[in-house]
C-alpha cells in the first residue's frame, strides 16, 4: 500500500457499454492503495451497464461535479467513449485536467473523448488498433505499445494491458502527490 502524504481523488468518467474490466480493474487497484475515485456520468445516481452486463451506479453528474477538486482523471473503453465524447462538459472537463497537467488515464476506444478535446496533438499514444487512425488523424503519435506515457497522458491498449497500465498510472499519481 502507498504512503501517500495528501489525499488523492480520482474522477471516472462512465456512460453505457463501458468495458467492465476497463473500469472496474482500476477501481480496485486504486482503493488497494487507498486512493479515493468517484464516478461520474449524464445523471447522478444512475446504473450504467457495460459490455459484459456488469453495473456500475454514478455518484454524480458531469454538471454537478467539481472536477477541478480532482488530481486525476480516468476513462474506461468499450462503446462508452462514443457517447462520452458528445457531452460539451466531458471535453471542459478533459481539456481542464490536461491544461493543469494533471493525469488522464484512457485505454481502448477511450481515446475517442480525448480526440475531440483536441488535446493529442504531438503526444505519443497508444489505443486499441481499430480507432489507429483516430489517434493519429488527430495528431497523435500512435505507438503499438501495453503503456505509453507522455507527460500527464497515459494511454493503453486493451483489457491484458490493465496491469502495466495501472501501474504507470498509480506510480506517476502517487509521485505527483507526494
Amino acid at each position: 500500500m502507498t504512503n501517500l502524504k495528501k489525499e488523492i481523488r480520482v474522477l471516472c468518467l462512465i456512460d453505457q457499454a463501458f468495458e467492465d474490466l476497463e473500469l472496474w480493474y482500476p477501481i480496485l487497484r486504486l482503493m488497494e492503495e487507498n486512493i479515493i475515485i468517484h464516478l461520474a456520468g449524464e445523471r447522478a445516481n444512475e446504473k450504467y451497464i457495460g459490455k459484459y452486463g456488469i453495473p456500475a451506479i454514478s455518484e454524480y453528474s458531469f454538471k454537478d461535479i467539481n472536477y477541478k477538486e480532482y488530481d486525476a482523471l480516468l476513462i474506461p473503453g468499450g462503446w462508452a467513449p462514443d457517447k462520452l465524447r458528445r457531452f460539451p462538459k466531458v471535453i471542459e472537463i478533459v481539456r481542464y485536467m490536461n491544461e493543469q497537467e494533471r493525469p488522464i488515464g484512457h485505454i481502448c476506444h477511450a481515446g475517442w473523448v480525448l480526440i475531440s478535446a483536441d488535446i493529442l496533438r504531438g503526444k505519443q499514444v497508444t489505443s486499441t488498433l481499430g480507432i489507429k487512425d483516430d489517434m493519429t488523424n488527430a495528431g497523435g503519435l500512435w505507438i503499438d505499445a501495453p503503456v505509453v506515457v507522455d507527460g500527464n497522458i497515459i494511454s493503453s491498449r486493451k483489457p491484458l494491458d490493465l496491469p502495466f497500465y495501472m501501474k504507470e498510472f498509480i506510480e506517476i499519481l502517487t509521485n505527483k502527490n507526494k
